[in-house]
């Protein structure tokens, strides 16, 4: 079960500005198992007032995050739940999902068959964040049963002899998907379906786009000073210039209005640090931005793509590159 109820400052909390008094409520117990493990992060504040407002009252909404992958969806909800000391059950939806696997199973527990809740009767039960990542890859005809949930009706369980188990009033059901329920019209995203619209009806959305290279440049700070490098002007011009790289081949993997980009890969935050973790590991190689460059992200790119994206990191890192 969740802990007593805790008033949190939003300012000091998340490290934004904030009038004193304004405050979030979260949960005096920071021992629970299911509480994600807090890190380093930058909030933005639009993002943070939309999940916020959406914590303190739903007004029997779930809440739809959308945007590219790696634009940080989930991790912004984890890191949220993580300093308000909000439990999380996390399940990442795939096609053969079923609703049965959500709610529970019975299985052998000391030699005997015995029903073992799943994440979203766990979620109901205790009053936990229960977040549906990629729920655009799940069938829609399962998730349909979810509707009752989300507008406050009790989970009721068949298979476990009609259990009956009522929503707890700090229950939110929180979803991720690349798409916006309307399928994918990039064609990039393999699996994703189309969702009911009468299920999508019930959900309030949001937009998580990757962050600003401000917000970038500090995690890359972070990170590198972490791994005992001095971030001087020399590391500091470096980390700008992959920061550019990064936002150039986002640029050209969204494109325009219609949706059509002009590659098929994009560079993610999480892409972007496993290029510098890679680009300090491999120091010594020669030419160790392209070399890192190739393992983070481009040796999965189709050659043309690979050549383009190497001819972008080129021109923007001038004569740095070739060394």
């Amino acid at each position: 079960m969740t802990s007593n109820p805790k008033k949190f400052p939003i300012g000091a909390t998340f490290g934004i500005q904030a009038p004193s008094g304004m405050m979030v409520e979260g949960f005096e117990d920071a021992t629970h198992p299911a509480i994600p493990t807090q890190k380093d992060y930058v909030f933005k504040n639009e993002h943070l007032r939309d999940v916020l407002a959406y914590l303190s009252n739903p007004h029997g909404d779930a809440l739809y995050l959308t945007g590219p992958t790696g634009s940080g969806k989930t991790s912004l909800i984890c890191q949220i739940a993580a300093r308000l000391n909000w439990p999380v059950q996390q399940v990442t939806c795939h096609g053969r999902l079923e609703l049965n696997d959500l709610t529970g199973q019975f299985m052998l527990v000391n030699g005997s068959m015995s029903y073992v809740h799943g994440s979203l009767s766990q979620a109901v039960r205790d009053g936990h964040l229960l977040i549906l990542n990629e729920i655009d890859l799940m069938d829609p005809s399962e998730l349909a049963g979810l509707n009752d949930i989300i507008e406050g009706q009790p989970l009721v369980i068949p298979q476990n002899g009609g259990e009956v188990i009522k929503v707890h009033p700090k229950f939110r059901m929180i979803a991720t998907g690349n798409s916006a329920g309307q399928g994918d019209q990039s064609g990039l995203y393999q699996g994703v379906m189309q969702q009911n619209l009468a299920f999508m009806d019930r959900f309030r959305l949001m937009e998580v786009g990757y962050p600003e290279a401000s917000i970038e440049k500090s995690i890359l700070q972070s990170v590198l000073t972490s791994m005992g490098v001095s971030y001087d002007t020399v590391m500091e011009n470096l980390t700008e210039k992959m920061i550019q790289v990064a936002n150039e081949i986002r640029r050209l993997f969204v494109g325009g209005t219609d949706g059509s980009g002009e590659l098929s890969i994009t560079m993610s935050t999480r892409t972007l640090l496993r290029w510098t973790n890679l680009m300090i590991a491999y120091k010594r190689a020669p030419n160790a931005l392209a070399y890192s460059l190739d393992r983070a992200l481009t040796m999965r790119a189709e050659p043309a793509q690979r050549e383009a994206i190497h001819r972008i990191a080129q021109d923007i890192f001038g004569d740095a590159w070739g060394v």
